[in-house]
């Protein structure tokens, strides 16, 4: 059984690695698409996103969501926002990559934990501990020195920060897999899509047919790309600990950060690094207060069960088990007092490819990057930037 578990660990923690890493390593593959524009590539992009997930569907035969969704306005109303906010995500940060921004654009994903939490507080009035209130001023400020660095405030980092933080938020309130979501996402932003792309053609302005099979196999392609790191995120998301993804995290918008300077040598003057390392002392903050809450909640929790040696699971998933320990280490009840170990809970994320899946034989995942609960009764949860 042990041996399983550590197994299982393992599996889940390459997984989190194989799509962070895709996501901070997208950067390479947008360039690639040139001579399309922005608009065209993302087009493509939410068209054949939706003619990949679809075959993936149809082979696993999971559908029924479907109809329940379609019997649900308000929750078709809410996906319909997180498509148009995804749309602008997914837009800016194409834009950014292929023209030369690709720092700044790492430096929203950089962010977006700050962001989000800073809209927890504001949307959901969630309380914060003194180290997240520090965290979120530090940032506060390293966008002011950022702002002066660039002689504007950085738009492309704040853009990309904000869409994904209320991308996160909305899908908290969807509740829906990371493969369904995408796939009801696409759908609804396929129509306008593939009615841009005919129009572009009637032009004569569009790049698929002109410029060769290789050209139109890599814009067909960015469905693929699209979709399978959600997919490995969804294997990591059931199977390591939340706090471990939200340490994983910060893999794709460091990647993106060294491609931007080392491969496509963009520029870094002195306040651009000076602002940066304020971003990096926030996150540094509270990456070490989360875990500190985490060690003391589960701590808190073995004392609460009255079984000395027994650990929250750390191979499945621990969601649960820490937002009780979370519970008694804030004053409140733990919503499961048995002597058991909590039954585990899928999670699911937050992009850099901004923005939550899950492995497509598995049951829908049910976390996001903006948790509805008060922010000092979890660990630090994943963001999966989903560029």
């Amino acid at each position: 059984m042990a041996g399983t578990s550590r197994s299982e660990g393992r599996i889940g923690l390459l997984n989190g690695f194989a799509a962070y890493g895709m996501w901070g390593l997208v950067p390479l593959f947008w360039p690639l698409l040139k001579p399309a524009g922005a608009v065209e590539i993302l087009a493509h992009r939410m068209v054949w996103s939706l003619a990949f997930v679809a075959v993936a569907l149809v082979a696993v035969r999971r559908w029924a969501w479907a109809g329940e969704l379609l019997r649900q306005p308000r929750r078709l109303g809410l996906i319909a926002v997180a498509a148009a906010v995804i749309t602008v995500n997914w837009g800016v940060y194409i834009w950014a990559v292929n023209s030369g921004h690709v720092v700044e654009a790492s430096l929203g994903y950089f962010i977006n934990p700050l962001v989000t939490i800073a809209m927890g507080v504001l949307i959901l009035k969630e309380r914060l501990r003194p180290a997240q209130w520090a965290a979120v001023g530090i940032g506060f400020a390293a966008v002011l020195v950022l702002a002066v660095g660039y002689g504007q405030p950085p738009w492309i980092s704040l853009t990309l920060a904000f869409s994904f933080a209320t991308y996160g938020l909305v899908k908290k309130k969807v509740n829906l897999g990371g493969v369904e979501s995408l796939a009801a996402e696409t759908a609804i932003q396929f129509l306008p899509a593939l009615a841009y792309l005919l129009w572009l053609g009637s032009r004569g302005d569009a790049t698929f047919a002109s410029e060769g099979a290789g050209h139109a196999a890599l814009l067909a392609s960015t469905g693929i790309v699209t979709a399978i790191p959600l997919v490995c995120f969804g294997a990591a998301a059931i199977r390591v600990p939340l706090s471990t993804l939200g340490l994983l995290q910060y893999l794709a918008p460091a990647f993106q950060f060294m491609l931007g300077i080392l491969y496509f040598h963009e520029a870094m003057p002195p306040e651009r690094w000076a602002g940066f390392a304020l971003v990096w002392l926030a996150l540094t903050l509270l990456t070490w207060d989360a875990l500190r809450t985490a060690r003391r909640a589960a701590r808190t929790l073995r004392a609460g069960t009255g079984m000395p040696g027994t650990a929250v699971p750390t191979t499945t998933g621990t969601v649960r088990g820490a937002r009780n320990a979370g519970g008694v280490a804030s004053g409140s009840k733990p919503s499961d007092s048995k002597r058991s170990a909590p039954k585990p809970s899928a999670t699911e994320p937050l992009n850099p490819e901004p923005l939550n899946s899950e492995p497509l034989n598995l049951k829908p995942l049910a976390s996001e990057p903006l948790n509805s609960k008060p922010l000092d009764s979890e660990p630090l949860g994943p963001s999966a930037a989903k560029p």
